[in-house]
């Protein structure tokens, strides 16, 4: 487990003068554990095989708090489903989506960056941040359309 990210968490709940509970130490135990790019019903139907009195609404209300404490980051990969990253203790990075099983690559290229940067002087445009995301079919699905 990331204890950086569950220290972090803690104290940030802690500022925000709200409670640690045992249910917000679960889900985000659960999260860190399990990495990669998780939505919400993914991460509730995993987390109730173990913690039956666990709700729906408990699991949102704690990614939403994650959230905001950029502990994860949301990312919504053109209108499908919101998941949720590691945000803390991550690069930048991109994404590769794929159409038909919904896998999540993660991907960082030095010379895209680098171009980025370059358009950006160019045009005198002062970047803030940036996404890329490349949807198609991942090596397994593209072998299983031929």
């Amino acid at each position: 487990m990331n204890t950086t990210a569950f220290n972090y968490f803690k104290k940030y709940i802690k500022k925000h003068k709200l409670r640690f509970t045992k249910q917000r130490e679960v889900i985000l135990k659960a999260f860190l554990e399990k990495g990669g790019h998780l939505g919400i019903d993914e991460l509730y139907y995993q987390l109730r095989r173990q913690h039956h009195n666990l709700g729906y609404t408990t699991v949102y209300r704690t990614l939403k708090l994650l959230n905001e404490a950029h502990v994860v980051s949301e990312v919504n990969f053109s209108g499908r489903r919101r998941r949720y990253e590691r945000q803390l203790s991550t690069s930048h990075h991109d994404h590769f989506v794929c159409l038909k099983c919904n896998k999540v690559i993660e991907f960082f290229d030095p010379v895209i960056e680098k171009r980025q940067a370059e358009l950006c002087r160019k045009r005198k445009f002062k970047s803030q941040s940036h996404k890329l995301e490349i949807f198609g079919l991942c090596k397994e699905c593209s072998r299983e359309k031929s």
